[in-house]
């Protein structure tokens, strides 16, 4: 077996030997094997045409069949492109130029018409070819190539810019989709990224000059996060700007222009920008947004965290406190406990908070999902958003619900003289500052003893009249927002965007007033958790089942307390 192994390796080793010796004396040898073979160019003079094509690399061999017989036999089939461009001709079979053919349109674009003869198609991604995408894709749409060659990006294309989108970098190559087709890149729900591709590219935008923040604007205002939730109608880049006839907004013919933004705006909004011209749209943080924006954004941003802030600081100190007196001073802490039998909410007062809690928690939920449309407590209500819209109903239906119950609560004071009697209770006094402050120092640890504290506190009061005038900018600005048709009729854009971003901050504010300051008094204060049930009882009821202790006579702090 060795004997018959040694001479098969030896001639082994000799063939590989007289290569290398051959492949050293002979370096074109490989290039020479590449190229036409010499009886092909005889004949054809594709082998000169193939050298200089995307195809320059293969042999006849590759894509011909019987090539080496003379002369060729009869029918031979013609080479198909997807032996070797398998995804390529996938993707083009699920497009509507290969569903055309697959139908019986013999006209509709197949490789050869896009791409030309197969020995002389260009690199699809030269310069060359990129450039010519546009006259491609115009012998047959050449209506939108019209309007693309007069836009800026065929402009840009004309003059050079390979950066610059062609047709199919929007539409895409092989696989070109309806676009009412959700897969489609040029679908509703995906214009903003496929224009985003580009205008959100900070390399781009740094080069050409474009404005870098047009992609963040858009997501903050109300078309991105509508769109952003799923909605298939609200505004989108080509609404406004174009799909094909996109020019700057100094053309004339530019529908951004500001002499047609009304036309332009009047297809969502009729009337909008008749009377007052439609100010800037893309509103960012800083020198770009009108100054009312600027002044109402400053004024939260300083409110929110001082109110909310102090808020804090005031429950936590609270909390502290009594949290040490349960724990070390347990005669104190009975003697301070919320009054047993005492009656906080009449009957209809009662059903009115029942309401107004239920609409304010929707609000806040179905309001907060428009802006935080990917937060998983906010998808629930968008899983139809894109057909209808259910956050925006639901929203809707839960502010005409808290308008009623605050009309409802007006009228009740007019005609009621019992809740009148009562409300009067929720009236400052010249008291209420004087025990705020001096309630706020014991809770920052200023004092021995608690000091007095009203049945209908500052606590009470200040929530009460958080909420009158919550419920009337809120209204005011909502119903602006709701109307925005009116109000894009008869006043200045401006009024919208300063009613848009009061209407957020405001929102924001109550918010967290109602997490810190409401729900601290009635669940987490130590005196009544885990709950005071007066808003279903309406009568406030202490932790102790024991009757209240009174404190000794002269002790600061002997009134009633009331933790609601």
């Amino acid at each position: 077996m060795l004997n018959r192994a040694i001479p098969f390796f030896g001639l082994t080793l000799g063939s590989a030997l007289i290569g290398l010796i051959l492949g050293a004396a002979c370096p074109d040898l490989h290039a020479a094997e590449s190229a036409p073979p010499a009886e092909c160019t005889t004949c054809h003079d594709q082998g000169q045409k193939l050298a200089k094509s995307a195809h320059a690399g293969l042999t006849c061999d590759t894509c011909h069949e019987s090539h080496e017989k003379f002369p060729h036999p009869a029918n031979i089939p013609k080479p198909v492109c997807a032996t070797c461009h398998a995804d390529q001709a996938g993707d083009y079979a699920q497009g509507v130029h290969g569903l055309a053919r697959k139908a019986g349109n013999e006209g509709a674009p197949d490789c050869g018409v896009c791409h030309g003869s197969a020995h002389e198609l260009l690199v699809p991604s030269s310069d060359s070819f990129r450039k010519a995408v546009p006259d491609t894709c115009g012998m047959c749409h050449s209506d939108v190539a019209d309007q693309y060659r007069t836009s800026v990006h065929g402009q840009a294309v004309a003059h050079g810019v390979n950066e610059a989108p062609i047709c199919t970098d929007c539409h895409g190559e092989h696989k070109i989709i309806k676009p009412s087709n959700e897969a489609s890149p040029v679908n509703a729900a995906h214009i903003r990224d496929t224009c985003g591709s580009c205008h959100g590219d900070v390399r781009l935008t740094r080069k050409f000059g474009l404005p870098s923040d047009r992609l963040v604007s858009f997501d903050s205002s109300y078309h991105g996060l509508a769109g952003k939730a799923g909605s298939q109608t609200v505004a989108n880049c080509a609404s406004c700007h174009g799909v094909h006839n996109i020019l700057p907004s100094s053309d004339p013919k530019s529908t951004i222009n500001p002499k047609n933004l009304p036309t332009t705006c009047g297809k969502c909004h009729p009337g909008a920008g008749t009377r007052f011209a439609i100010s800037e749209v893309h509103l960012s943080p800083g020198a770009a947004e009108p100054k009312p924006l600027t002044l109402v954004r400053g004024f939260y941003l300083f409110l929110i965290p001082v109110t909310i802030g102090l808020m804090a600081l005031h429950q936590a100190g609270d909390w502290f406190r009594k949290m040490i007196r349960l724990r070390f001073r347990p005669a104190l802490a009975r003697a301070l406990a919320p009054a047993h039998g005492e009656v906080r909410m009449l009957p209809f007062e009662r059903v009115q908070h029942a309401v107004m809690a239920l609409s304010f928690i929707v609000l806040v939920w179905t309001g907060f999902a428009l802006k935080y449309p990917d937060q998983w407590w906010a998808r629930p209500l968008l899983v139809m958003e894109g057909k209808v819209l259910v956050r925006s109903l639901i929203h809707r239906i839960a502010a005409v619900i808290f308008m009623a119950v605050t009309v409802t609560h007006l009228v009740s004071l007019i005609v009621n003289r019992k809740l009148r009697e009562h409300w009067k209770e929720m009236l400052p006094n010249t008291n209420d500052p004087r025990e705020a402050m001096a309630n706020f120092a014991y809770n920052l640890g200023l004092g021995d003893q608690p000091p007095a504290r009203s049945p209908h506190s500052y606590i009470e009061k200040a929530e009460y009249w958080a909420v009158v005038w919550g419920a009337v900018v809120m209204i005011a600005t909502g119903g602006l927002l709701w109307a925005n048709n009116l109000a894009l009729r008869f006043l200045p854009k401006v009024w919208l965007d300063v009613a848009t971003s009061i209407h957020f901050y405001e929102a924001l504010l109550a918010t967290l007033a109602i997490v810190v300051w409401h729900f601290y008094s009635v669940i987490f204060d130590p005196d009544v958790y885990p709950l005071n049930t007066a808003f279903l009882t309406g009568i406030s009821v202490k932790k102790q089942e024991h009757q209240r202790e009174q404190r000794p006579s002269g002790e600061p702090g002997a009134a009633k307390t009331t933790g609601d």
